[in-house]
């Protein structure tokens, strides 16, 4: 397991139960508790959490990781789902992208292809695509969310609304037949609205955890999204109550 993957873990642990022992930690991840105490100790001096004696405590981390702590999580999955999903775009369509590390994943294999626009509000995407000569890059302006790295409100919103893309790739922490598309953030719920609404079609990329959930912000309801690209670990009767709402799925 790679460092930053094993960091992602520890955080989660902690924002799930709001204190863990190094003992506990050494077990979950199979490693020693030198190294359970290292971690915390590195990740105590970022602020992400708060070291007690034998263990740590939630700090300023909420229930949503940052990207740099969510990059290395499920990424075997992420990549088969980034791959399939650019199956999708057919050849010169001006792409919109929202944060998330698998629209990131697939920004990559889209500038490996060759040409195409991408229209985004994510600045780490936009940092990664600017060197690649094929890429016509838009970058959505707007306030700066420091978790997931995108350009939310107002300002992004009236931008997305005199832009058309063929297609958007939306980035969800949660997506249900009953509660639709959903996100940790007011304002990025929003501005993940507008992408939607000024797209001909909007596809959602998730890996299996966010699948049957439900976060605080509603994005959108189903019926404003075209398509659902998932692994084989998603819940079954989640898939299936989201697709007879007519989202055409697919597993990789």
């Amino acid at each position: 397991m790679l460092k930053t993957e094993r960091h992602a873990r520890i955080l989660e642990h902690v924002s799930a139960r709001g204190a863990i022992d190094v003992t506990e930690l050494s077990r979950l991840l199979n490693v020693s508790g030198a190294t359970i105490r290292r971690d915390l100790q590195h990740l105590s001096r970022l602020n992400l959490l708060r070291r007690t004696h034998g263990g740590a405590v939630q700090g300023r981390t909420g229930p949503e990781l940052s990207v740099q702590h969510r990059t290395e999580r499920r990424r075997p999955e992420k990549r088969a789902i980034a791959r399939a999903a650019a199956e999708l775009v057919p050849e010169g369509a001006v792409v919109g992208m929202t944060g998330g590390t698998t629209v990131t994943e697939i920004a990559r294999v889209l500038a490996a292809r060759g040409s195409v626009t991408i229209v985004t509000n994510a600045v780490n995407i936009a940092a990664e695509m600017v060197p690649h000569h094929d890429v016509t890059l838009v970058v959505v302006g707007g306030y700066a969310r420091t978790e997931s790295y995108e350009l939310v409100g107002p300002i992004a919103e009236k931008t997305l609304t005199d832009h058309h893309t063929d297609i958007t790739f939306l980035g969800v922490d949660g997506i249900s037949a009953a509660h639709g598309c959903t996100t940790h953030d007011q304002l990025e719920a929003a501005t993940d609205r507008a992408f939607a609404a000024s797209s001909d079609r909007t596809v959602v990329v998730a890996d299996h955890s966010k699948v049957g959930r439900a976060t605080f912000a509603r994005i959108c309801s189903l019926t404003d999204i075209d398509h659902l690209v998932t692994d084989q670990a998603a819940p079954a009767d989640a898939l299936a109550a989201i697709t007879g709402t007519g989202v055409a799925v697919t597993v990789v």
